[in-house]
């Protein structure tokens, strides 16, 4: 069993049908749940993937989701921000919240499944890959 760390882009276009990359993000995201991977989310994934649900009334949804595929949801301590930050000064096109995705996937010696091209790129290029 491998370990994933979801970015907050391919968990919002799965949840949504309508969203142009669904069919991608449900052929990645399904091909490691059939596998049985383990899960990771970021807490700043969740708080991010649950703010237009929440506005909407449909927040029972994410969490229904993420309590069906045994997410675990990982806290951002210092090791993981001091580790984001360092991606995001190497880095200087990543966002904050994609480096903490790539730093929890980094830490947890997960691989980073994202819909993001760049945020890809920059997770492949790095060392402890």
């Amino acid at each position: 069993m491998a370990r994933v760390a979801l970015d907050a882009d391919i968990v919002i276009a799965f949840l949504d049908p309508s969203d142009a990359q669904h069919q991608r993000a449900v052929e990645t995201l399904g091909a490691h749940l059939a596998a049985g991977d383990q899960v990771l989310v970021a807490a700043t994934v969740y708080a991010e993937v649950i703010i237009r649900p929440l506005q909407r009334g449909t927040d029972a949804k994410v969490d229904e989701f993420l309590g069906a595929i045994g997410a675990h949801i990982v806290e951002v301590g210092r090791p993981l921000a001091r580790r984001a930050a360092e991606l995001r000064a190497r880095h200087s096109s990543l966002r904050l919240p994609d480096a903490v995705s790539l730093a929890t996937a980094l830490l947890s010696d997960a691989e980073l499944l994202t819909l993001d091209r760049g945020l890809q790129r920059a997770a492949d290029r790095e060392p402890d890959r």
